[in-house]
């Protein structure tokens, strides 16, 4: 609690930072951007950008130990300087003005925080196949603080009547809850965007950033945030930020006074990006078609940011840098990965990697293509000279492998092979074993309601999401199979529980029905298995081609083994264990895991219908 205290005195300083100025002058800082930075970094550079009417007209100068103004960039817009500094290793952690003159007068003195690196902040550990990543739309699970419900100052107040509204949920209600999440067998959350979302309605989502650098006071504050972190962290839990580098929200402060001409793509202009997605890929395309994916807009409130402008990436990249050593954060998921500027995401994939070695970040490339979604992924082999960093990609064409699969009646060419056939094309990738699996998010129609509100399908896709190969993601509400149409308000609807007056509770159980709790017993039982389980957390992956609506395959490490069988048949199969004798060869029994029964592995095995059925080997 002492860190905590600390940044609260450290962001009241930051936050409202005296401007100290000379009587009558004109001239104010309405931002300056990082608000704070760090000493012990691997990069002993950082660019300060200074916003303020006319403060170009302005000289700024440095008087600390260690800290060297190497250049002041001027823009045709006076409205901005951009101070690049250069620390020496001599610098030590404290505070500095930057003093501001015209003509020798000083005339706006800035207080600028150095803090000292945390240590071991470079050997955090991301997440990995070991994780099972919750994924929270802070919106609509838990409303621990109806105060900051709506806030004067921001265009949209709470509504919980509309679905495409406000619904109050908060960091605090994460934080009230993180014995559940604990609990249920959760090492990693990823929280869609917390940062400030000054839209004037749909803003609930989070992604229409409006200030880079700070919470969204109706989710709370970023002191609030580096606790949950804190409290989390306690627990073994990490955190996951949501990271939007292609777009800004429409009522972000930069479009009422762009830095540059250049800084949004297509003039600053709404023109819709074709979202056509093999245009990065086509070697026959034109040149403006590709752009029109890549510099369009995701949405008319969503202009679309150009990654190429050398000072808004160098800002990108120093947020980055923030978020991670300010909130001790673990990971970013990334979103529209494909739309961004190709050039930078190498160069700030490789800052981050090179900064912090373990940490990770996962990509979203929406693709049901491996080769596409294999392409950004560090390690892959690809047709041209394009770099990549990023370890881990969303894994697309497996989810949508998985619905088809158990949907689709059993034949030679539909059902569980269209899973094998996913998995049987792993080869394109740098390590299958970094991709993040799921059946649904926060994007995507209820998993649940996919499966035509079948628990038994239900549970089988968990099942195989929970033992296949990669880092498990799983959206909150369905450990409860909860329920939705294709819209996204219905889609993040409210977490039972979450909200005072609520008639029934997942955080406790008190009113499921029995469907619900079979589903939360279910996924709570698994998931305890698996973060016991080396086989699964650690161990390499040898499937068999399906045969017969049955699916086998196999988590090997070490000396522990773990079979698992998908029956996709409405009916009961006996399954003929002949074929996978070189893998069984010394096994003699298994113990289911769903019920702990004790299971002879002999010549056959009865595999209940509908079932994926999981066995550790002894």
């Amino acid at each position: 609690m002492k860190i905590v205290k600390y940044y609260f005195y450290l962001y009241l300083i930051i936050n409202t930072s005296v401007l100290f100025g000379i009587n009558n002058s004109s001239y104010k800082i309405n931002h300056l951007e990082p608000p704070s930075w760090w000493t012990g970094m691997l990069d002993s550079s950082l660019q300060l950008m200074v916003h303020g009417e006319n403060i170009s007209d302005l000289e700024p100068s440095i008087k600390y130990p260690g800290v060297i103004i190497s250049s002041v960039q001027k823009l045709k817009n006076p409205n901005y300087l951009f101070i690049d500094l250069f620390f020496l290793e001599t610098v030590e952690p404290g505070s500095f003005e930057i003093i501001f003159k015209k003509e020798s007068k000083e005339l706006i003195k800035y207080n600028y925080e150095m803090l000292k690196k945390r240590p071991s902040s470079n050997r955090n550990q991301g997440f990995s196949q070991k994780d099972v990543i919750y994924l929270i739309t802070p919106d609509r699970f838990a409303n621990s603080d109806p105060e900051n419900d709506s806030i004067n100052r921001l265009k949209e107040s709470s509504d919980r009547k509309s679905k495409y509204g406000r619904h109050g949920g908060d960091i605090a209600g994460v934080i009230d809850n993180l014995d559940y999440i604990y609990d249920m067998g959760f090492t990693q959350i990823w929280l869609n965007p917390l940062l400030e979302n000054d839209q004037e309605s749909y803003s609930y989502h989070g992604y229409s950033t409006t200030d880079y650098y700070n919470i969204d006071p109706r989710f709370g504050n970023n002191l609030l945030y580096q606790k949950l972190s804190v409290l989390a962290s306690e627990k073994g839990i990490g955190i996951i930020k949501d990271m939007i580098l292609n777009h800004i929200g429409s009522e972000h402060w930069w479009m009422s006074d762009l830095p540059t001409q250049d800084w949004i793509n297509n003039g600053a202009k709404f023109k819709i990006s074709s979202h056509n997605h093999q245009s990065v890929h086509d070697p026959y395309i034109s040149e403006n078609e590709k752009k029109d994916f890549t510099d369009g807009w995701f949405d008319r409130t969503m202009p679309d940011l150009n990654q190429s402008n050398p000072y808004l990436a160098k800002y990108l990249v120093q947020n980055s840098i923030w978020w991670i050593e300010y909130a001790n954060l673990s990971g970013f998921r990334v979103d529209t990965y494909p739309y961004i500027d190709k050039k930078f995401l190498s160069m700030w994939g490789e800052r981050i990697i090179n900064e912090y070695p373990n940490f990770s970040f996962v990509g979203e490339e929406w693709s049901n293509d491996p080769s596409m979604v294999a392409y950004w992924q560090r390690g892959s082999k690809r047709y041209d000279s394009y770099v990549s960093y990023v370890p881990c990609m969303m894994d697309f064409p497996l989810q949508q492998a998985l619905i088809n699969a158990l949907l689709s009646k059993e034949s030679w060419n539909s059902g569980l092979i269209d899973i094998y056939k996913i998995l049987a094309s792993d080869y394109v990738y740098g390590n299958p074993y970094d991709l993040v699996v799921f059946a649904g998010n926060h994007d995507i129609k209820r998993i649940y309601s996919q499966l035509n509100k079948k628990i038994e399908l239900l549970k089988m896709a968990m099942g195989f999401i929970l033992t296949t190969r990669g880092i498990p993601q799983i959206y909150y509400g369905t450990e409860i199979a909860m329920q939705s149409s294709k819209d996204h308000g219905d889609i993040r609807s409210d977490f039972p529980g979450g909200w005072k007056g609520d008639k029934s509770n997942a955080f406790n159980s008190k009113g499921l029905k029995s469907w619900e709790l079979e589903a939360q017993d279910y996924l709570k039982r698994l998931l305890k298995w698996r973060g016991k389980s080396e086989a699964v957390t650690k161990g390499s992956l040898i499937h068999y081609k399906p045969s017969d609506g049955l699916y086998t395959y196999f988590r090997l490490f070490n000396n522990e083994v773990v079979m698992v069988i998908v029956n996709n048949n409405k009916d009961k199969k006996f399954l003929d264990l002949e074929r996978f004798k070189d893998i069984l060869k010394g096994k003699r029994k298994g113990v289911s895991v769903c019920d702990d029964k004790k299971i002879n592995i002999d010549k056959k095995i009865n595999i209940p219908a509908k079932t994926t059925f999981i066995l550790d080997l002894y």
